[in-house]
């Protein structure tokens, strides 16, 4: 019996006997259930958070635990149902005048959703908390409350030395006062989608891409259109056809570790998408979320596209959250240009600006010795884990199609047999104890075969990996 199933067996008896209590009154002590399921502590200890999760009880540390009282009723729901017709008159009002706008999380959800206590986590898009510099934040964040004006409010496009440092990172003829400070990756594309497109005008994104872009781009009102990425990275022999059929002033692209494949794209595809995008007037939006990511086995990663761009065409986005904490939501736009001023508007009209507190221990966390060794920490972390994944994957479930191992960033992406419901997988997965991702929300038009995506990055390390994958069979052989 797995760990899985028995902390499920406990529950479930937990539960049974729940109305022998009064409400308030204490469960056999942790001891006693040991000793009646013949299962560990911790799993006794993880079927009680799973029941106090679900309301049934509360647990006092060092008390034990005690079924929860009885709600009192809830009066009955107010009634919204008038918000229906409300909402949808005003999106048929906007979709007549400027194209459909669909505000939809769901597949953002899913990958930010935090699974069960009893779930191995291969969903997630950030680092395992053993991976990330928790100490050498604590020590940012107390130096940056000591440093002078670090209560005052911060100039408008961020702090100058972060600005720099970013302005640095990039490299090529980028400047401080070509950089803008935002709250995370996320909302930086937020920014940008909001000031390069209109309602109901094309975009171009690579297919598949990551959702939350997806997510963006059609509460903007914008139309993705998918251009497929191959083994080099986006098909810039597909890219010139899609500018001149959609008139697209706009190419959203992850050239680096691309999410979900893992693709670089090659040098010479680098060159092919600015000259083709200067050729039609367009924007490039580089999402370089994974330029802190790369694999204890990487080879040197090429610069930006920002870096080899003299004409402004390129608006760059890069974070600082994918490697360190996801509540270290501070990341940075560049652009040269008039468009500058359109991306600081938007910034100050929706967020005004982001707390200066955070913006300077992410200046001390970058300027600590410290942060070098925490990138080879994480490059060593992330090799491990993914060797492990792919070598459980082949020996445990080899009718999943890994076309690509990476040698950087946080996930694989999986090929399922033909005919598999990436979703019902999905659902058949949880039920066996392992988040995953669905392939469908990463695809802009309709998904030409079934895909999940797996992060190994978010996992406690090899063992975990390998018992993720054992539950993935499982769920593979009842699905």
């Amino acid at each position: 019996m797995n760990n899985g199933s028995s902390v499920d067996n406990v529950v479930k008896a937990l539960k049974g006997d729940l109305d022998r209590y009064s409400p308030g009154e204490k469960l056999p002590s942790s001891r006693a259930l040991v000793e009646r399921f013949g299962v560990s502590p911790v799993t006794v200890s993880r079927a009680l958070a799973v029941l106090a999760a679900q309301g049934l009880v509360r647990t006092r540390p060092g008390s034990g635990a005690f079924r929860a009282p009885v709600e009192p009723r809830t009066p009955n729901p107010p009634d919204t149902s008038w918000q229906e017709v409300s909402l949808s008159a005003e999106q048929a009002a906007t979709a007549a005048e400027h194209g459909e706008r669909t505000v939809d999380a769901s597949s953002v959800l899913a990958t930010l959703a935090v699974p069960a206590p009893d779930v191995i986590a291969m969903n997630s898009g950030y680092l395992y908390s053993g991976l990330q510099p928790e100490r050498e934040l604590a020590s940012a964040l107390a130096r940056a409350g000591r440093r002078p004006n670090a209560w005052t409010s911060p100039p408008i496009e961020g702090v100058e030395e972060l600005r720099a440092w970013f302005a640095r990172q990039i490299g090529g003829a980028v400047r401080a006062a070509d950089v803008l400070i935002t709250a995370g990756g996320q909302s930086a594309l937020t920014t940008a989608l909001r000031a390069l497109t209109a309602p109901g005008a094309p975009v171009l994104v690579e297919s598949p891409t990551y959702p939350g872009m997806l997510a963006v781009a059609r509460a903007c009102g914008a139309r993705p259109v998918p251009v497929p990425v191959g083994v080099d990275g986006l098909r810039t022999d597909l890219l010139e056809k899609a500018f001149r059929a959609t008139g697209a002033r706009l190419l959203v692209c992850q050239p680096l570790f691309h999410n979900p494949t893992g693709t670089v794209l090659s040098q010479k595809g680098r060159a092919e998408v600015l000259h083709i995008a200067r050729s039609a007037g367009a924007f490039v939006l580089e999402d370089d979320f994974a330029r802190h990511l790369a694999h204890a086995d990487a080879a040197p990663v090429p610069a930006p596209l920002a870096a080899d761009d003299p004409d402004g065409t390129v608006v760059h986005v890069r974070s600082l959250t994918k490697a360190t904490s996801p509540s270290l939501r501070v990341a940075a736009l560049t652009a040269r240009g008039p468009v500058m001023e359109r991306l600081r508007a938007i910034q100050v009209v929706e967020n005004f600006f982001v707390p200066r507190p955070l913006q300077e221990a992410a200046a001390e966390l970058v300027a600590a010795p410290g942060w070098g060794r925490h990138l080879r920490t994480v490059a060593r972390g992330l090799h491990e884990r993914r060797r492990a994944m792919v070598a459980a994957l082949a020996a445990e479930v080899p009718e999943l199609s890994l076309a690509r191992v990476p040698v950087g960033g946080l996930h694989l992406w999986l090929r399922l047999p033909e005919g598999t419901d990436d979703t019902g997988l999905v659902a058949a997965a949880l039920r066996a104890g392992v988040a995953i991702a669905p392939g469908r929300f990463y695809f802009p038009a309709e998904a030409p075969a079934p895909h999940v995506r797996l992060s190994f990055a978010a996992t406690a390390g090899t063992t975990e990996i390998a018992e993720g994958v054992r539950r993935l069979r499982s769920a593979l052989d009842r699905y």
